[in-house]
């Protein structure tokens, strides 16, 4: 299932899915992520490849052609090792496991894999895993395998040659951060390689990935394209947009076209919430795999699927767009489902837990569903805390780039950094984009709060100033003919 929790397999880890939950752990628990890379790790077979998920303490579990899971390895490492500067991560050692290779036109299988004599260093792990998942196609995007992020489309590229648009940004995303973690090990040469692959990614996704309006979702194993204004199901699909801005691969003028669509043709504010993907399959013939047994506009076949709302929302926020990133956020939060008794019969799961999903047609439209879902969870503090109150850390230092509603003046939050807590206020100031920090009476040289462990307590006041606050200017959009109706 796409980015699913914990409990999809039956209390097994899920490789990509636990993966992104201690991401969300940075400012709390850094070290739980450190376990976790470890424990992870260690589920990775000698050819690079992973368990899609296993159950512990055994280790038996699932090997598939699943195009993603590996490289969340890598791109949680890079965050935790920035993040931290903690570099002695990178060199322990972790076994690799063994198991038979999948046959040709096999999906998976579940086994017990044998503990390899092979070990490597985490660092080393992160590198196989790339070179691994660094398998491209005919266009030159990744290979989708066996389906991506959205194990639903698990039939796109099962030949072994329909490639995801989707994983060109993602592997850009995780080719660029993991660059630097590449640097800081002293490895310049795998730190140019991982850049100029990431080039190279980027300049196949604007050449044979955009659409007109926006970019498509995949292509099939016979080079047809999925996500597409010609497609006649799923023509539109979330999750390409929004990471053409995240990754930063996107063309900028082209990302806005695609986020203005998005806008127009997945965000239904009538029934608060936001598609992943329109029209939903139902009756063509385009086989993308099991996605199609759902009913249209259920789960990932149309429905929201809460990671990609997120995911939505957190690009309109990196575009500087802070109105709509706002409103977004409302219309998706929980709380605001169940404001009223009309609208929690509507629901019909808890308001104060995320969900993984909500129906977007009738006769369930606006029905939440799978709820305690904890990717979507860790992905929407992430949004909150980073997107909009903007917090970066980078080791010992703590700085803002917030995306605040137009009329936010300024918002106070309690940090703490290990056994010391740092009460910080943040607020607009004059015309001009500098900020200013005082921490404890002290203006600050730097435009960021350097962290102490030193168990007193500490006040910072941090003054962003005013720039251009206005939404930005999109582009304009294509020719209508070029825009399917909603």
């Amino acid at each position: 299932m796409a980015g699913s929790s914990i409990r999809r397999s039956r209390a097994a880890f899920g490789f990509r899915d636990q993966l992104q939950d201690v991401m969300a752990l940075l400012h709390a628990q850094p070290l739980l992520i450190r376990e976790h890379l470890l424990r992870c790790a260690a589920r990775q077979f000698r050819e690079g490849d992973v368990q899609h998920w296993w159950h512990s303490p055994t280790g038996r579990g699932v090997r598939t052609r699943c195009s993603d899971d590996l490289l969340w390895l890598p791109l949680a490492t890079a965050r935790y090792v920035l993040g931290t500067g903690d570099t002695g991560v990178l060199d322990e050692h972790v076994a690799y496991i063994e198991g038979r290779p999948l046959n040709p036109g096999e999906d998976s299988y579940y086994d017990l894999p044998a503990r390899s004599e092979e070990t490597g260093t985490l660092y080393e792990h992160c590198v196989r895993a790339i070179e691994r998942g660094t398998r491209l196609g005919r266009h030159g995007l990744p290979l989708i395998g066996s389906g991506d992020w959205n194990d639903a489309m698990n039939m796109v590229g099962l030949g072994g040659e329909g490639e995801s648009v989707w994983l060109a940004f993602f592997l850009h995303h995780v080719l660029t951060q993991f660059a630097e973690v590449a640097r800081l090990h002293g490895d310049a040469a795998f730190a140019e390689r991982s850049e100029l692959e990431a080039a190279a990614l980027r300049q196949a996704a604007e050449m044979h990935a955009w659409d007109g309006g926006w970019y498509r979702r995949a292509y099939f194993d016979s080079g047809e394209p999925l996500g597409s204004a010609d497609s006649p199901e799923c023509r539109i699909d979330s999750i390409p947009q929004s990471w053409s801005v995240i990754s930063g691969a996107g063309d900028p003028r082209r990302t806005r076209i695609a986020m203005e669509s998005v806008d127009r043709l997945l965000v239904r504010r009538d029934q608060a919430l936001i598609q992943l993907l329109d029209p939903p399959f139902d009756r063509s013939d385009l086989n993308p795999g099991y996605i199609k047994g759902y009913p249209p506009g259920v789960r990932e076949n149309g429905g929201q699927y809460t990671h990609a709302a997120i995911w939505a929302v957190m690009a309109f926020a990196a575009l500087g767009d802070g109105r709509r990133a706002w409103e977004l956020l409302s219309l998706i939060s929980p709380l605001n489902h169940t404001s009223s008794a009309e609208k929690a019969a509507t629901y019909r799961v808890e308001p104060y837990v995320v969900a993984a999903d909500v129906c977007a047609l009738p006769p369930h439209t606006g029905a939440g569903g799978w709820t305690w879902y904890t990717g979507a969870a860790g992905w929407m503090y992430r949004l909150i805390v980073e997107s909009l109150l903007g917090l970066r850390l980078e080791v010992d230092r703590l700085s803002f780039t917030p995306c605040l509603p137009p009329d936010w003046q300024s918002f106070t939050l309690s940090y703490r950094y290990r056994e010391t807590t740092y009460a910080i206020t943040v607020r607009r100031a004059g015309a001009g984009d500098g900020v200013r920090i005082v921490v404890d009476g002290v203006e600050q040289d730097e435009g960021s709060i350097r962290l102490v462990d030193d168990r007193e307590p500490h006040t910072a006041e941090v003054e962003i100033g005013r720039a251009d606050e206005s939404s930005p200017a999109i582009a304009e959009p294509p020719p209508a003919s070029n825009l399917p109706p909603r």
